[in-house]
């Protein structure tokens, strides 16, 4: 184990060593996704200037409550973005709604 990192670091790091890829917004192990109201994590595009979250163009991860998930399925009814993935958020676990989401 390489000294000075945490488990959470060195995980980031394997995770990024295999391909995965990192978004705007909240970090894979963000605290937010351990949070006991975080329900919800969804990654999407922002294809607005006047999207209320993140810059057009952007790919972004966010950790969300069961409101701010409504809030995100409501931006994105206006079009201002699109959600790619979704997953569960059960005590800082995810589980992805289908395998073939990006992740």
């Amino acid at each position: 184990m390489s000294k000075g990192k945490t488990i959470g670091e060195l995980m980031e790091d394997a995770r990024l060593r295999a391909g995965a890829k990192e978004y705007a917004g909240h970090t894979y192990m963000d605290l937010a996704r351990f949070d006991p109201d975080t329900r919800h994590m969804v990654i999407f595009d922002v294809l607005t200037h006047d999207s209320p979250v993140g810059w057009k163009g952007e790919r972004t991860r966010l950790f969300l409550t069961d409101k701010g998930y409504q809030n995100a399925l409501a931006t994105q009814e206006k079009g201002h973005i699109k959600i790619l993935s979704h997953a569960k958020v059960v005590r800082g676990d995810l589980i992805y709604d289908r395998k073939d989401q990006v992740r």
